[in-house]
């Protein structure tokens, strides 16, 4: 299963999210690859505690090769690197690939990603992709190459505008490149159960059928000491409130994903 996390508005928690599911389900010993495709590379600092400068082959290197052919072009595996957490690996973002954008979208170069997903097969048993705050050409990437999508939400007016017109935006990708992408849930994030506006606003976009997780994640100070640490919560603090909402929403999707019928990818 692929699963990407987008969300047009920054500052979400979409590297936070991401990083952390992919390495729940690493430890619970599914093979898991986390694939980071914004230039900033949060979730790369995150899970391997370095840049995408310091390691050999990055996503840069991939759709590089895909900009010039070569009779013997590196197959999509050669691309990925270990972390240091058993079952889970990385395709690592790097600053390049910002430079690349304007190349790659030129020559239409959309489908690669999804054409190096499908040439690894069955290698992984979950495939995490954390992509940029903005519907360009490497979100789009990502949400052709994906099963389903997850939207973090933070609980204000101007979250809920923009996840409306990213609804819009999944129908389009739908109906233009890739009409299985599920809606596989909204995750509310940084939710203040006390306050009343997050309540209101949680239960309108249940009133409304969208998927909203059952599970909703606090806010922390916790999660930026593991940011500073390069280590997700599942290893930085198991026992800690936020490292089980992680672990609950984690089983939640898996749960959902069964019932569903979605298999690995």
């Amino acid at each position: 299963m692929r699963r990407v996390v987008f969300n047009q508005k920054g500052g979400v928690g979409k590297s936070t999210i991401t990083a952390n599911l992919a390495a729940i389900a690493a430890n619970a010993g599914l093979k898991t690859l986390l694939i980071d495709l914004d230039p900033q590379g949060n979730s790369t600092q995150y899970i391997t505690g370095q840049g995408g400068e310091a390691l050999e082959y990055t996503l840069a290197d991939l759709f590089d090769q895909a900009l010039n052919f070569k009779i013997r072009p590196k197959q999509a595996s050669e691309f990925i690197s270990e972390t240091p957490y058993e079952n889970l690996d990385v395709l690592a973002s790097h600053p390049a690939l910002e430079e690349l954008q304007v190349k790659l979208e030129s020559r239409y170069k959309i489908f690669k990603l999804r054409e190096a997903l499908d040439e690894l097969g069955g290698r992984y048993d979950r495939i995490y992709i954390d992509t940029p705050p903005a519907l360009n050409f490497f979100s789009r990437s990502a949400l052709i190459a994906a099963n389903s999508v997850l939207v973090p939400f933070d609980c204000d007016e101007f979250s809920r505008r923009a996840l409306y017109n990213l609804l819009d935006s999944l129908n389009e990708i739908r109906a233009d490149h890739n009409p299985g992408l599920a809606l596989e849930g909204i995750v509310v994030n940084q939710f203040q159960p006390r306050a009343s506006l997050p309540q209101k606003l949680v239960a309108e976009l249940r009133e409304e059928g969208l998927p909203v997780l059952p599970t909703t994640l606090s806010s922390s100070v916790k999660i930026r000491e593991s940011h500073e640490a390069s280590q997700p919560m599942i290893h930085f603090m198991p026992t800690h409130k936020l490292a089980q909402e992680f672990i609950a929403m984690h089983e939640e999707l898996e749960r959902a994903a069964v019932k569903a019928g979605r298999k690995a990818a």
